[in-house]
């Protein structure tokens, strides 16, 4: 971004993670900075802002884009919409924003909000034996404990992604004997609790397997309810049949209207053919088209360039999206090459502290910055294009610097950023029409 400003695009994109250690205190602990502590406005009036900064466009040098420009603005807001953007006025009564860069709301859209330690007594990973399934057996061992209070430890985890400018997530929520249809339902309690500042949508998740574990009456029941998306995980290493169980996961995403969010993390070739079979399966039914992802799907980073890019076509043109947590390591995901082939990429959080995950800091900026690293977008037109992933492919900019948001009816569901995007930096309006409560703007 310009220098006139005060923000360089480097600086937007890096984001201040907490300690270990952090992550087990309160989820209020490093709660967002507001700039807007002194508004008081009656919910039958509109919300007005002030020195709103927005980007407008690139500045270029040589046929290269050096810069990001960036002006002020004044921005109306009624019932949760975006119903004015004009030219700043200084003087006006209206709630002065500070030049803090206001953008679209983050969103993650691959997390387990249903099973944290994240809010309750510290504990970090133990060791594991058995692989997959040795994890399964400590799950077991594990969810009835946990379900004691998870609907308090979703709060807690809302709040926190919350607090790092995130309004909307994608939750995978355990569905397997063990929990039954509790996680679900504790998690819905949580939801609906939160649902004044924050949306989601759910998958039903075969943590355990759908056939290692008799899963399949309580999937089919979980269809029936609030959710979004069948799951899935490792058909292949978990259920040992790749084409039962994805066939049966198909089937009642379309039995019931659902979309398909499958966690892939094998890596060989029994991942590839799992890839493989889903793209037929969505082609055979091209309601699922634009409603199917493969999370994880690590199998993409080990192949070769030119599979990778084979691969990448099909999903593509089978408009099959990838959710990628953005592994790094010996392990880099081909987004790039996604991205070559319009197949959508999103990414989430995954686990927040828990007995999968001792790390996870609540940010989605922070993986958006992590991608840009790995993959050596460090001019300013691709540091631009990387915060795509944090708002779910929402850009203020096209391609062209053409300015492409907000745009008068767009959705009040934003954040606004300092510099620094710390998390002492972040500030929300999340859907503005519910957070006026007593005739006050709760932020």
């Amino acid at each position: 971004m310009n220098n006139s400003s005060g923000i360089s695009r480097k600086d937007f994109l890096k984001n201040s993670a907490l300690a270990m250690a952090g992550l087990a205190l309160p989820s209020n602990w490093l709660g967002a900075t507001s700039i807007f502590n002194d508004a008081t406005i009656s919910s039958k009036e509109k919300l007005a802002l002030k020195n709103v900064r927005l980007e407008t466009g690139f500045e270029y040098e040589e046929g290269e884009v050096i810069a990001t420009k960036t002006d002020l603005f004044y921005i109306e807001i009624e019932n949760g919409k975006i119903i004015k953007i004009s030219p700043n006025q200084p003087n006006a009564k209206a709630i002065d924003a500070k030049g803090f860069l206001m953008l679209p709301a983050f969103k993650d859209m691959h997390i387990h909000l249903d099973k944290t330690f994240y809010g309750d007594k510290w504990q970090a990973v133990r060791k594991r034996t058995g692989g997959v399934k040795g994890m399964i057996a400590l799950e077991q061992q594990m969810m009835p404990e946990l379900l004691k209070n998870s609907t308090f430890k979703a709060e807690k985890m809302i709040e926190l992604l919350q607090s790092k400018g995130t309004s909307f997530a994608r939750s995978h929520v355990n569905i397997e004997p063990t929990s039954k249809l509790d996680s679900l339902k504790n998690l819905q309690k949580a939801l609906e609790h939160k649902k004044k500042t924050f949306g989601a949508e759910l998958v039903a998740f075969p943590q355990h397997g759908v056939f290692y574990t008799d899963s399949v009456p309580y999937l089919k029941e979980a269809a029936k309810m609030d959710i979004d998306f069948i799951g899935g995980v490792d058909p292949f290493t978990i259920d040992g049949a790749i084409e039962k169980t994805m066939d049966f996961t198909v089937q009642l995403a379309l039995d019931h209207k659902k979309g398909i969010d499958i966690h892939l993390h094998e890596s060989g070739e029994s991942g590839l053919k799992t890839v493989e079979y889903l793209i037929d399966k969505v082609n055979e039914n091209p309601s699922l088209k634009g409603k199917t992802y493969l999370s994880h799907c690590f199998v993409l980073g080990k192949l070769e360039k030119t599979k990778q890019e084979e691969v990448a076509e099909k999903l593509g043109n089978a408009e099959i999206g990838i959710v990628s947590t953005i592994p790094f390591g010996s392990l880099v995901m081909p987004i790039p090459t996604l991205y070559k082939y319009n197949v959508k990429v999103l990414t989430g959080n995954d686990s927040i502290v828990d007995h999968w995950n001792t790390f996870g800091t609540g940010s989605v900026l922070q993986k958006a910055n992590l991608m840009a690293q790995l993959y050596g977008q460090s001019t300013e037109f691709l540091l631009s294009r990387s915060l795509k992933l944090a708002t779910a492919n929402i850009l203020p900019l096209d391609d062209k610097g053409n300015q492409q948001w907000p745009k008068v009816g767009d959705d009040a569901d934003l954040v606004f950023l300092q510099a620094s995007c710390s998390a002492e930096a972040v500030s929300r309006i999340s859907n503005v029409e519910s957070l006026i409560h007593q005739g006050n703007i709760v932020f």
